[in-house]
């Protein structure tokens, strides 16, 4: 079992900047990537960025990048959404969630996730 808890959420000015933080405890060693996805009210998870537990590698969506970055910090456990030149249409309630063999879109292919952290952008 792997447990996710994000933090970081909040109240933003639009082109403000925030930081999501998502931590990880329990088998954190049989994950592969730990993934940012965003829902707003009727909409589905939308995929944002990922990283690998155990590589450099990352991905951003190109619906973000440029605005967004991911990183992690193995020593903690946790993995970081940098978001800056925010929008009111990033509205909406962040989650992480961790997949134990690849990198995928689709959010029913996560096993864990977190329970989330609202970001509200305001004009």
């Amino acid at each position: 079992q792997v447990q996710l808890v994000e933090s970081g959420g909040g109240l933003v000015q639009a082109g403000g900047s925030l930081r999501l933080s998502c931590e990880a405890s329990g088998r954190t060693f049989s994950m592969y990537a730990i993934c940012w996805f965003r829902q707003t009210p009727g909409k589905g998870r939308e995929f944002l960025a990922a990283v690998r537990w155990s590589s450099t590698y990352t991905y951003v969506d190109d619906s973000v990048k440029g605005r967004f970055t991911i990183s992690r910090d193995n020593a903690k456990n946790t993995v970081y959404l940098q978001m800056n030149s925010l929008k009111p249409e990033d509205t909406a309630i962040y989650f992480c969630a961790a997949n134990p063999t690849r990198i995928s879109y689709t959010p029913e292919n996560y096993n864990y996730w977190g329970q989330g952290t609202q970001v509200t952008v305001s004009s």
